[in-house]
């Protein structure tokens, strides 16, 4: 069964080796606004060997999508990091959420950082705290303090509202 395209439930995720951030929103039942379903952060503590953090994330990620049965899923793209280490850890932590959502069925869409921040904010440049920001005005949702939801959870909820941002401009037949 095809998800009614104006209804779409989007898991966002901002994939970290040591913190990966979620979100679930969708379109309100009138078209007219978006809805935060949840969010969250996936810990994975640093003492951990690299490849149960890579589990974990996994296991997690699979989780969240049996719970809240989003339809597609928004990541963030691959960014050009200045350390090549980094680069490969980060992108081993793409590889595992985007296999849980492949496994999943999902439809993956990615999205560049300065893609997303440019669509939200303006600007590409963009930092967490503005990104934040400009998720609870269009959400029209106070988050809680970032001690309690993390930055990395508000950037899986602006990749989220990104994608069903391009997804609408895409059904109107505008370019996205």
């Amino acid at each position: 069964m095809t998800a009614d395209p104006r209804r779409v439930r989007v898991l966002g995720l901002d994939p970290g080796s040591l913190r990966t951030g979620w979100g679930l929103v969708e379109p309100s039942p009138d078209g007219r606004r978006l809805n935060l379903v949840a969010g969250g952060t996936i810990v994975s503590p640093a003492a951990w060997p690299f490849s149960e953090r890579l589990r974990h994330i996994f296991e997690q990620t699979k989780d969240v999508i049996a719970r809240f049965a989003p339809a597609e899923l928004a990541v963030e793209g691959v960014f050009t990091a200045h350390n090549a280490r980094t680069a490969i850890l980060l992108g081993q932590a793409r590889g595992v959420a985007l296999l849980a959502g492949a496994l999943a069925g999902l439809a993956i869409h990615e999205y560049a950082p300065a893609a997303v921040k440019k669509a939200l904010v303006g600007t590409g440049r963009a930092g967490k705290e503005q990104v934040r920001a400009m998720v609870e005005a269009i959400l029209k949702q106070t988050l809680p303090p970032p001690k309690e939801f993390s930055l990395d959870a508000s950037d899986a909820l602006a990749i989220a509202v990104c994608h069903l941002h391009s997804r609408k401009l895409k059904n109107l037949g505008g370019r996205p």
